[in-house]
């Protein structure tokens, strides 16, 4: 079986091969991958090479695969997992495996690791070391890249479900926020608090309150376009989004709250000052969850250490979610309750997957999704209008025809649009992909 991947040589060094996959072992699992997403973890492997935690220090002469949101359907199952798995099934994965037996010896992972598996591939090999840790998930929704975009929300969901909140004279943790307390998120119309509100709204425990801040009214308007006030009642929830560049953020929610304030606050900007809006905007026994991974060590905040003493103020960090965060992710998706669309803001084919990579930080927007088997260029889901009138041949026909589609929910990537991309794969191929 050939496959046409994105291979990594060493810093900086990517490049798009097609060659042939070994055959599979009886305890490994042939893939086909449809999409996959471009995660900032791949642009630090890409910039890094041997120097990054998971790349191996022989990969001049044996190149690993990058890339590890992914999903696609399997095409032949070892004998060792058969009945276990079906030819057909579709899948997500958990690439945080850190199998301790892998190329690495620690920290191993799918798509850093290993010379078969990888996301940004045709085809790929599911290695004995993940299917031994149960981090090949199944999956039965409706589109492929719901699943791809499984391993961001699993980050989410594992925020919420490690909040904590301990009464007075308890030693007893209570974990997950307050069902039916007071609920914000800081710097929250980004494409993960996006999917933190969609999780807050639709997942199994809502607050009473959700305030979510940014300082753009022109984020902030989106947002309340793809989560109205309406909707988020009918959930329970009263939603409520306040712009803090010119308000006191303190003050405003003390009147929502009735000197309340918040029982959970997740800051989702590696900004002080955002910290410490988190912590003033806790009332009694309230959590703080700097959800924000910043890259500078020395970044620090003022901490109201009185406010931690006698209101039993919490705070608490979380980075990544485990393989029970991406099961949730996945059965919530299958049963059509979460939809992670709102994170994706850039659509491609394989043939952009180095060029991504190694210029993320450089292009604006949210999550940029490849389909592994099409020969085009990244493109802003809110260009495609524009694209349209100005592209010629089958390029122009796609943009043209998934316009519309896009124009119908919202602006967002979707289900129906995937599905009109899909239809393209014979005439946007990447070469040797078919």
């Amino acid at each position: 079986m050939k496959t046409t991947a994105l291979r990594i040589y060493g810093a900086e060094d990517l490049r798009l091969e097609t060659f042939e996959l070994p055959p599979i072992k009886e305890d490994e699992i042939l893939v086909h991958i449809v999409s996959n997403s471009i995660c900032m973890s791949c642009h630090k492997a890409a910039k890094q090479g041997t120097k990054h935690k998971r790349i191996p220090n022989d990969i001049a002469e044996h190149p690993t695969l990058l890339g590890h949101e992914f999903s696609g359907k399997i095409v032949e199952v070892g004998a060792k997992y058969k009945g276990q798995w079906e030819v057909g099934q579709l899948f997500g994965i958990q690439p945080a495996t850190n199998y301790p037996g892998g190329p690495v010896g620690v920290l191993s992972a799918p798509g850093y690791s290993y010379r078969y598996i990888g996301g940004n591939a045709t085809y790929a090999i599911i290695p004995r070391d993940v299917l031994e840790m149960n981090c090949l998930l199944p999956y039965s929704g409706d589109a492929f890249f719901k699943a791809s975009l499984a391993e961001p929300m699993s980050c989410i969901i594992g925020a919420v479900r490690a909040n904590y909140h301990v009464a007075p004279g308890s030693y007893q943790h209570e974990m997950g926020i307050i069902a039916g307390g007071n609920m914000a998120i800081l710097a929250g119309c980004g494409p993960m608090g996006l999917g933190l509100i969609d999780y807050t709204l639709h997942g199994p425990r809502q607050p009473k309150m959700l305030i979510v801040t940014d300082i753009d009214d022109a984020r902030i308007n989106r947002v309340k376009e793809l989560y109205p006030a309406e909707h988020a009642k009918s959930c329970g929830v009263e939603l409520v989004f306040i712009n803090t560049k010119d308000v006191d953020l303190a003050q405003r929610v003390a009147e929502l709250t009735n000197g309340k304030m918040v029982d959970d606050a997740f800051v989702f900007a590696p900004i002080p000052a955002v910290f410490e809006q988190g912590q003033r905007i806790l009332g009694f026994e309230g959590t703080l969850n700097f959800f924000a991974g910043p890259t500078d060590t020395t970044l620090s905040a003022k901490l109201n250490i009185y406010d931690v003493h006698y209101n039993f103020h919490k705070v608490m960090g979380t980075s990544g979610g485990n393989t029970e965060d991406m099961r949730i992710a996945l059965e919530l998706m299958s049963e059509g309750k979460i939809n992670p669309a709102a994170m994706v803001t850039h659509i491609g084919g394989i043939t952009a997957a180095a060029q991504t990579t190694l210029h993320l930080p450089e292009i604006p927007g949210g999550k940029k999704l490849l389909y592994t088997e099409f020969d085009m260029p990244l493109v802003a889901i809110d260009d495609l209008e524009r694209l349209g009138k100005e592209s010629t041949g089958v390029l122009g026909e796609l943009y043209r025809g998934l316009a519309p589609i896009v124009a119908q929910h919202k602006g967002l990537w979707s289900t129906d649009a995937e599905r009109f991309l899909l239809g393209f794969r014979d005439k946007l191929a990447c070469s040797e992909c078919l």
